[in-house]
């Protein structure tokens, strides 16, 4: 990557961080991690309490990339057809035209995406992976850029449904907004008092210089230490005894992504074992199963990844 490329990119990710940190306040981890997603490619799962600004995460992020967002509100009785589209019979002439689904966007929000069942949830699936939905075996490819922000109730909620593995793995990183500090609920409260912010945010970044930097992105080098360093966690979660489901070969390669976004990020062309471990619990946590025992002992996931990584030496 040449400088004045890297020094354009940080000026205009600078922009947009400002646009999200405006409305989504308290939150620059989240922020930052939302624009590691984004450069990678990648969906993002948010499993939080109703009402801490997950939605608004979603329209702040459209608006400010002058992106096209839809917005799913998944329930019980949401069927496939719903979320893809179908094709609609014309009587006039006996033809069939496929009618897109809300799908066909740049930023899908994918709302309490765990009220659905499973054969619903699972239409997302082709989507995540490939940016394509295949619809009554024709291909559709999808609008560029295409990413995924899905919000999950926490699973002891009335009417949920566990989001199966294969989903879960499709997922680049998940996170918790959580609530606000009390001195940042307070800024919220007086601005919203006559507008929601979101309203009055204008587009800072266009979608094909998204495009661009998500090119640039891949480029970004990996030294074959830190390549060997990152599947070593990997591998150490496929032998952890506290786990009964490891890291697939799909999450070592997202995790990769993830190191290559994060150091472009902070306007590296070269990725340090600290992006490495910095982003592990975000794209490893939600992709292994923890086993009884150590359910039972009161560990969740985040705290396996997080002694993992400690654990396992840097290679050099």
């Amino acid at each position: 990557m040449g400088n004045s490329m890297v020094s354009g990119a940080q000026d205009r990710l600078a922009a947009l961080r400002r646009n999200l940190s405006g409305v989504i306040q308290g939150k620059q981890e989240c922020i930052e991690i939302l624009t590691i997603a984004l450069l990678a490619n990648g969906s993002v799962l948010m499993e939080d309490v109703p009402g801490v600004g997950k939605t608004t995460f979603a329209k702040t992020l459209a608006r400010s990339i002058d992106a096209q967002l839809n917005r799913i509100q998944f329930t019980p009785d949401l069927l496939p057809a719903d979320i893809l589209g179908s094709s609609i019979y014309n009587p006039a002439d006996g033809s069939f035209h496929f009618r897109p689904g809300p799908i066909f966007c740049n930023v899908l929000l994918a709302d309490e995406i765990n009220r659905a069942s499973p054969r619903t949830q699972s239409a997302l699936l082709e989507a995540m992976n490939e940016s394509q939905a295949t619809i009554e075996g024709e291909r559709h490819p999808l609008p560029e850029p295409f990413i995924v922000l899905a919000t999950q109730n926490p699973i002891d909620f009335h009417g949920t449904y566990p989001l199966p593995e294969a989903q879960l793995d499709r997922f680049l990183v998940q996170m918790n907004l959580g609530y606000p500090a009390p001195d940042v609920e307070v800024s919220i409260l007086y601005a919203q008092a006559e507008s929601h912010p979101v309203d009055a945010l204008k587009p800072v970044v266009s979608r094909s210089e998204v495009l661009a930097m998500q090119k640039e992105v891949r480029r970004v080098a990996v030294s074959e230490p830190v390549a060997r360093y990152l599947v070593d966690i990997v591998s150490a979660t496929r032998s952890d005894a506290r786990l009964k489901l490891g890291v697939s070969p799909r999450g070592s390669l997202m995790l990769f992504r993830a190191a290559q976004a994060s150091a472009f990020c902070q306007g590296r062309a070269y990725v340090l074992p600290d992006d490495v471990q910095r982003l592990s619990r975000y794209v490893l946590a939600h992709r292994v199963l923890l086993t009884p025992k150590a359910k039972y002992k009161g560990g969740g996931a985040i705290e396996v990844i997080t002694d993992i990584v400690e654990s396992v030496k840097v290679r050099t």
